[in-house]
């Protein structure tokens, strides 16, 4: 049975959804099997492997609103060579929360969805929205841990130590099996002092686990959306294609020691 990582944080710019892309593609890479959800309204993940969100019939929208299955939802493939499926998302999210209001049970809606086929897959990578919504708490309903990227700048911890709070609360009431998966450093620069001393206090701060794998602040990283391509596939050698395969070979062998 596949395992459901949701990647949040409410702060925007936070490599959240270059996190979601990429990590994604480079596990599918490794040989497991992957599908990555859409959660969040702006549509970036579903845009970034190449997919034209403002022409879509089913999308996530339409799951969370009962109007499509979830295998009709799914778009098999839209990588070249990567066992990777996606469920894409545009603007029209947006308005599923306030169309979920009176719906019983809400929190369970993605969950309930992902269930269906959740055997098929070895990684199920939610990119939430930027905020702490209903889309957000379905997702982590739906999650076994939560990927929290982190960029490294003055205001890193921002957020977080809320968003700590809200994991533990959906454990508390919703979802007794959430965890936190682990905290990633993105947008790192070498060349400052300030990114080293992010990382170092935060690691002070935190017990929780920390991947090792530091995401470099890479053009080619930054331009990659742009071309529908992970960076994997649109330059497989840059500093930031290495990243995310580090990234995943952590993740994978941190799932085999567990």
């Amino acid at each position: 049975m596949g395992k459901v990582i949701a990647i949040a944080i409410q702060k925007g710019g936070s490599g959240k959804t270059t996190t979601a892309i990429n990590l994604s593609a480079c596990v599918a890479e490794m040989g497991k099997k992957v599908l990555v959800v859409d959660m969040d309204p702006q549509g970036n993940t579903t845009t970034g492997f190449g997919v034209e969100k403002n022409q879509l019939t089913n999308t996530v929208y339409e799951l969370m609103l009962g109007e499509a299955s979830v295998k009709e939802c799914i778009i098999n493939g839209p990588v070249k060579d990567l066992s990777l499926d996606l469920i894409p998302s545009n603007i029209n999210l947006a308005a599923a929360e306030i169309e979920l209001i009176d719906q019983e049970r809400k929190e369970y809606v993605l969950k309930n969805e992902l269930d269906w086929v959740k055997d098929q897959y070895d990684y199920i990578f939610i990119d939430c929205p930027p905020s702490l919504s209903m889309l957000t708490i379905n997702a982590m309903t739906a999650a076994d841990s939560v990927m929290v990227p982190i960029q490294c700048e003055y205001y890193a911890m921002e957020g977080l130590s809320q968003l700590i709070h809200t994991i533990n609360l959906i454990k508390k009431k919703i979802n007794p099996a959430l965890n936190l998966e682990g905290i990633v450093f993105t947008m790192y620069d070498s060349r400052t002092n300030l990114s080293g001393e992010v990382v170092e206090s935060v690691k002070d701060g935190l017990e929780d686990h920390i991947f090792e794998t530091l995401i470099p602040r890479n053009i080619r990283l930054a331009e990659a959306p742009s071309y529908g391509m992970p960076i994997n596939v649109y330059d497989s050698k840059s500093a930031g294609a290495e990243a995310y395969r580090n990234l995943a070979s952590e993740l994978i062998e941190y799932d085999k020691k567990k």
